[in-house]
Order: structure tokens, then C-alpha cells, then sequence
């Protein structure tokens, strides 16, 4: 009776074993992402907005709006320590700048957008312990916009955005290793590398360049 009771309390102590060689077996593993963001943007002003023609305009300011994005995950190993990984996502985000007008109410601008990315990826992973093992990871991101921009009239006095992006992306997260699966939660930066002004009216006057900004929440499992 007292064996199996200590060696049970020996197995709770040290810890079971989930998968042992999960990250051994198979060159290429597959899942499915499920993520959360906040996104913004960087802006710099165009020496127009210096200008007699625009003081009525204070200061034109980025606001922080969520989105989310769902994805699938290849992920191929390298060696022991290194992999390479592709998550094709689709992502549904907002941006807004509001324009602060002297004498009068702000205006804010939002632009939905809705992104097919492309994240090529390298994730380079720590030994692991027991059922868990660390992670850094970074890459690059080829968004295309699903909806584009458009040349309807009515849509020509409003701010919109080029139909591509590449981001720079980094970040970390935990590999933690279940009986069936593994779960990998993970924090992501990613900033915009080339400037998205799409439409060139009242709202982009004194705009030089727009770029994104992104902070992400993903839990990826495989």
C-alpha cells in the first residue's frame, strides 16, 4: 500500500512527461492560431502642415483600436534549437487618426481593414524542462488588404490605404507541452515598413507618411 502511494507522490513531485519527443519526430507540424491586437499607427507631418492653409488643424493624433486574427501554422524544423514557421492569417483591424481643429470639435478618421498576411518567421526555442520550454521569434509580415482601396467618388474624402504592407515582426512565448497537443501563448511587435497612404485629400494634406504599429496577443496551438 505504502509503495504505490510513494511512488505516486514521487510522479506528482517530479512531474509527468508530456510528449517527449513531440518536437523530434516530424520535420513539418501543422495547427491553427487564434490571436488578439491592439493596432495603431506612426505618423509623420509633411512640411504642408506647417503652412497658413492649415491652422485650423492643432495636431493630428494616432488612437490604439482592437482586432483580432485567425491563421493557420506550418512550422518546419530546422535542428534542435531553430525552426522555420509560416502563419497565413487573415486579420480584421482598425486604425484611427483623430484631427484636432482649433475652435471646434475633433474629427476622428477610422480605416477598417481586413488583411490576408503572410508571416515568414525564425523561431529560435530554449532547451526544454520538463514541459516547457521558451521562445524568441521574428520575421517578416506581407499583408495584402482583402478589400482594397477603392475609387468609388464617395469614397474619395476619406482616408484610406494602400492595398500592401510589410511589417517587421519580433517577439516571445512559451512551447507548453500537453498530453495531445502542445500550446504555445505569445506576445508579437510587429511595425509597418512601408507608408500606407492610400488617398490624397483634406485628411493626408499634412501627412508625409503613415506606418503601422501592432502589439499581439497569439495562442497557437499544434
Amino acid at each position: 500500500m505504502l509503495v504505490p502511494l510513494s511512488l505516486k507522490a514521487q510522479q506528482q513531485f517530479n512531474g509527468q512527461v508530456n510528449n517527449p519527443r513531440y518536437d523530434e519526430r516530424r520535420l513539418i507540424t501543422y495547427g491553427f492560431s487564434l490571436g488578439m491586437h491592439t493596432s495603431s499607427l506612426r505618423l509623420k507631418y509633411s512640411d504642408y502642415f506647417t503652412s497658413p492653409d492649415m491652422d485650423s488643424v492643432h495636431s493630428i493624433q494616432p488612437l490604439k483600436k482592437p482586432g483580432f486574427s485567425l491563421g493557420f501554422i506550418v512550422n518546419m524544423r530546422l535542428e534542435e534549437f531553430f525552426d522555420v514557421r509560416v502563419t497565413p492569417k487573415v486579420t480584421f483591424s482598425e486604425y484611427a487618426l483623430q484631427y484636432n481643429y482649433i475652435g471646434r470639435e475633433a474629427k476622428i478618421e477610422t480605416v477598417e481593414s481586413v488583411a490576408v498576411d503572410f508571416p515568414i518567421l525564425l523561431k529560435y526555442k530554449s532547451e526544454r524542462r520538463n514541459n516547457s520550454r521558451m521562445y524568441v521569434i521574428g520575421g517578416l509580415t506581407g499583408s495584402i488588404e482583402a478589400a482594397g482601396k477603392t475609387n468609388l467618388e464617395e469614397d474619395q474624402d476619406v482616408l484610406q490605404f494602400s492595398g500592401f504592407n510589410m511589417m517587421a515582426d519580433f517577439g516571445f512565448g512559451f512551447d507548453l507541452y500537453y498530453p495531445l497537443f502542445k500550446f504555445s501563448p505569445e506576445i508579437r511587435f510587429a511595425f509597418g515598413l512601408l507608408d500606407v497612404v492610400g488617398s490624397n485629400n483634406d485628411f493626408t494634406a499634412g501627412i508625409k507618411e503613415l506606418k503601422t504599429k501592432t502589439v499581439s496577443i497569439y495562442f497557437h496551438f499544434q
